[in-house]
């Protein structure tokens, strides 16, 4: 990826550098169109001021024109809001007046609906009086049926009380006599039932204690065969190992190899080494170098361009078909300000007779005027054409600007006196004062100024040949040692990758003769606990099958047990009969109880409802005999509304006279409010519309001069001069005849267009294009060295993948051989193997077929074959059959590369007791081979009585945690104490 950015960069650099050369030949031309834009922007300006300050103009008179219609509007408003205020003065009291008419008129009209109301009202109360009476004689009688009803039910209800107290009176006797039968029948099955549960018990123990002594001998017996081939196969393999021993020679030669090829590495360093501070040395010179000849190229650059810009923009100048008398003139340095002063635009003329205006060659004068007081004639630090020999001679060169004040009176005509800062004084009063700038002058300065400049580059031309002709001598000094420093280099390179074989083969000669003393050390332990362990297992196998001699037959108590169970049925029936008829009895006499509650509930109900019925009753006819006297005073009341109606319609009659005088009274006031109000609208209207045409009025002149200002801020910042003097800014005379507005913003947009689509223009091209070549060369020489290293870099990875594949191979052929024996174990039979996932088979491995050609990338997959199950992967065993095989593999890594300690976390909870004792069994010879310590965390019994010592947590008290721990060595050593103690 290096690699690739560099010649990434090497590629944008050369086309930088192609930009560079096409900037360089922009340049001229970008200044020519600078100088024509600055004249056309000139003439654009001036155009757009002229109109500026016209505009401004008309925009002061429009809003004076604005002040006095406001003045004219305003009088008309104020009288038309005196007349409004008059008649809004009169009205509040002719709304009064027709306001409190109105009230009365409505207070009489809402008393009449009152008794229009109350009329309607006591025709709908007495309606409702009589549907009430009528509804009243129906409600009394419907209370007596009520009362007649209750007294019926109190009589049947008394009745049937009586009944079930007889009945409860009998009961007792009968139950007594059923719950004797029911407790010795009981008795009777409870019994049986305890004889059963006993002979059941014992069944079971000795059925378990049977199978426990069977599977024990069972597993005592594969234990045996299995320790009797893992003998064989040990062996098996100390024989092999005993024949692998690495022979002392052989070992020997290696360590001398090894210190050959580490001397051939000292010296190679130790030459590398100088050859890279003789290049250190060399790049140091090539550094020191380089600063001169940069700093040349830029002092040559910087005078070039500052040269070419000075040509170009004298050339821009003067008229391209003359040339100008100002190129043949040469001034002595310092008096450029006085020939300037002198003559001014006079020296932009050609001394060609075809030109319309030039010099033209006189002869001398007869009788030459003579320069007043000490004044020497300008044509002693001039040498010009003969055209302006007159001219010359008739100016004079003063000191001072006293001098020129004293000796102006003197002058005769045509005479003129200059300083030679640029002061003026002519013969007709005529006065300049000094450092006014003239272009002759900064013409004159410009041309001295290249003639400076081609000196300088003479001298800056030699200086950078000089340092250029050094700095290719330290380049080729560098790129000589360059190459001695890169053959170093490799050289040391290989001799150390020899070394790392050399110092690989010794290690791994040493680490294959102490990996065989290892194994058969450990071989041999294996042997020796092997011959205990199968010793150990033969014994407990007769041990086993003498207490299965010794357990009695199981048949004598299957037979009591069915008697007993025969005899308990029978009971059981008997004894449901019974209780059957206890319940029965029980459930009625119950029955009888909850029904005398019932009765005396509803006696009670029916009593309460007999009093409410006599109750409302009683109501009912006080309430009867109201209504009839509510209807009586309803049936007065409508003749008396009658004679209230006719009283109250002849004053709302006069009322509504008095109400429609002052109506008419109010109505004629506020038409004169109205248009009052109308004619005070109109003339504000009429003001505001006057005044709004004098902010308009107002802001056109603002805005006119606010446009001025900034006209003329910008025509300062462009041209740097008052917007008077624009043309005068550019050399364009005041009677010139301009384009239009139209034309000059064309044209100047036609030239900035032109301008800006050459792009940027950069004046130093040349110095940046040489720079960036030589740091191309410095680029290119990296890149060298890069593919180098690079290569050096692929070399190094290869050798690192193949130790890796080595190594990787070796411990998978160990880890797989300890997976195979451990899984064969702990399923007591079987088959596994773990397949790396790749195409290219290894020679001597089992199912190496299939996945990725790399053993560094190929995938692991494991196949198992359970007993009595065919060979598939891992994820297709069941749940316990992928912890046990799971169990193999971790134990296979541990046993290739053993630790000191151990972690087991619930690695034993999915498995059933029968695989926890293999397990178990595992544990223990690991640790006795290994010499490692086992940590157990777990929950099943059997783990916990096969370890050394148990730790666990208990909480005696609420919130107090306490750790606790048990030496079962111990505990096992004191019960053997003790039992011998017993005996004696």
């Amino acid at each position: 990826s290096n690699l690739t950015r560099l010649d990434d960069v090497l590629r944008g650099l050369s086309e930088q550098l192609e930009g560079l050369k096409k900037q360089a030949r922009q340049a001229n031309r970008y200044r020519r169109l600078s100088d024509h834009i600055r004249r056309a922007e000139a003439v654009v300006l001036h155009l757009r001021w002229q109109r500026a300050v016209a505009e401004h103009e008309a925009a002061a008179a429009r809003f004076r024109a604005a002040e006095l219609e406001v003045a004219d509007r305003t009088q008309a408003s104020l009288a038309a809001e005196r007349e409004r205020e008059a008649a809004s003065g009169e009205l509040p009291a002719l709304r009064q007046s027709e306001a409190a008419a109105g009230a009365e008129l409505q207070r009489l009209v809402l008393a009449r609906q009152a008794l229009e109301e109350e009329d309607r009202r006591v025709a709908a109360a007495h309606q409702a009086a009589t549907a009430r009476l009528d509804e009243m004689a129906s409600d009394i009688a419907r209370e007596e049926a009520l009362a007649a009803d209750a007294k019926a039910a109190l009589e049947r209800l008394e009745a049937e009380r009586q009944t079930l107290t007889q009945a409860q009176a009998e009961e007792g006797a009968a139950q007594e006599r059923a719950a004797a039968a029911l407790a010795a029948i009981a008795e009777e099955v409870a019994a049986l039932d305890a004889e059963l549960t006993r002979l059941t018990q014992q069944i079971a123990a000795e059925d378990a204690q049977r199978a426990a002594l069977a599977r024990r001998r069972d597993e005592n017996a594969e234990r045996a065969a299995r320790l009797a081939e893992r003998q064989r196969d040990i062996a098996a393999q100390i024989a092999t190992l005993e024949a692998e021993k690495i022979a002392a020679e052989i070992t020997a030669a290696a360590a001398e190899a090894v210190r050959r090829a580490e001397a051939e590495v000292a010296r190679t360093r130790e030459a590398a080494e100088e050859a890279e501070a003789a290049l250190r040395r060399a790049q140091e010179t090539e550094t020191a170098a380089r600063a001169p000849k940069e700093a040349a190229e830029a002092h040559r650059a910087k005078l070039a361009t500052e040269r070419n810009a000075l040509i170009e923009l004298l050339a821009a100048m003067v008229d391209k078909r003359y040339s100008p008398v100002l190129d043949a003139l040469a001034v002595e340095s310092g008096y450029e300000a006085a020939l300037g002063a002198a003559l001014g635009e006079d020296l932009t003329a050609p001394v060609d007779v075809t030109a319309s205006a030039h010099w033209f060659a006189l002869p001398d004068y007869a009788e030459a005027q003579a320069l007043p007081g000490d004044a020497a004639p300008l044509s002693s630090f001039v040498t010009a054409p003969p055209a302006l020999a007159r001219r010359l001679a008739q100016i004079g060169v003063v000191a001072d600007r006293d001098a020129g004040e004293r000796l102006q009176e003197w002058l005769k005509p045509g005479q003129r006196l200059v300083s030679r800062e640029g002061g003026l004084w002519r013969w007709d009063g005529f006065r300049r004062v000094a450092g006014t700038p003239t272009a002759a002058a900064q013409r004159l300065r410009q041309r001295n100024r290249v003639a400076e400049l081609d000196a300088l580059l003479a001298d800056a031309e030699r200086e950078l040949s000089r340092a250029v002709a050094a700095l290719d001598e330290a380049q080729a000094g560098v790129r000589r040692l360059v190459d001695d420093e890169r053959a170093a280099r490799e050289a040391a390179r290989e001799a150390l990758s020899k070394l790392a074989g050399e110092r690989d083969r010794e290690t791994e000669l040493a680490r294959k003769a102490a990996g065989i003393v290892t194994r058969l050390e450990a071989l041999n332990d294996t042997a020796q606990r092997l011959a205990h362990d199968l010793a150990e297992a033969e014994g407990e196998a007769r041990t086993t099958q003498e207490a299965i001699a010794a357990l009695p037959d199981p048949a004598l108590a299957r037979d009591a047990a069915a008697a007993t169970r025969e005899g308990l049925t029978e009971r059981r029936a008997i004894h449901l009969q019974h209780q059957a008829e206890h319940d029965r009895l029980a459930r009625e006499a119950e029955a009888r109880r909850a029904r005398s509650a019932a009765i005396a509930q509803e006696l009670a109900s029916w009593q309460s409802r007999a009093a409410a019925a006599e109750r409302q009753h009683a109501a009912f006819r006080q309430r009867r005999g109201d209504l009839r006297n509510e209807i009586a005073e309803l049936e007065r009341r409508p003749a008396e509304i009658a004679e209230q109606r006719d009283r109250l319609a002849e004053t709302i009659a006069d009322s509504t006279s008095r109400r429609n005088h002052a109506a008419d009274a109010l109505a004629v006031g506020e038409t004169r409010l109205s248009d009052a109000e109308k004619a005070s609208k109109a003339a504000d209207a009429a003001l505001g519309t006057a005044r709004e045409e004098r902010v308009r009025c107002e802001g056109m002149r603002d805005q006119a001069q606010d446009a001025q200002s900034a006209l003329s801020q910008h025509i300062g910042e462009r041209l740097n001069c008052a917007p008077e003097a624009i043309l005068a800014s550019v050399e364009i005379a005041a009677d010139e005849e301009l384009p239009s507005n139209e034309d000059a913003q064309a044209r100047f947009e036609r030239l900035t267009r032109e301008r800006d689509n050459m792009g940027p223009v950069n004046l130093v091209a040349e110095a940046e294009a040489t720079e960036i070549e030589e740091r191309l060369l410095g680029l290119q020489n990296e890149r060298e060295d890069l593919v180098g290293a690079i290569a050096r870099l692929r070399q190094g990875i290869a050798a690192l993948n193949r130790e890796g594949r080595e190594r990787l191979l070796a411990a998978f052929a160990t880890v797989n051989d300890h997976f195979t024996k451990l899984f064969t174990r702990l399923f007591g039979g079987g088959r596994a193997y773990l397949k790396l996932d790749r195409t290219e088979p290894v020679e001597g491995e089992e199912g190496a077929e299939g996945g990725s050609s790399d053993p560094l990338e190929a995938g692991l997959e494991i196949y198992a074959s359970p007993p009595g199950k065919k060979l598939q992967t891992l994820s297709l065993l069941s749940g316990g059959e992928q912890a046990l095989t799971a169990l193999a593999l971790i134990f296979a890594v541990f046993l290739t590369n053993p630790a000191p300690i151990c972690v087991l976390d619930e690695v034993d909870a999915p498995l059933d007791d029968a695989n926890v004792d293999r397990f178990c069994r595992l544990v223990e010879e690991i640790a006795e081979t290994a010499q490692t310590r086992f940590l157990i965390i777990t929950h099943h019994r059997l783990t916990m009585s096969r370890v050394h010592r148990l730790f666990g947590v208990t909480m005696a008290e609420q919130g107090v945690s306490q750790l606790v721990s048990v030496d079962l060595e111990n505990i096992e050593e004191l019960k053997r104490t003790a039992k011998i103690a017993a005996a004696e």
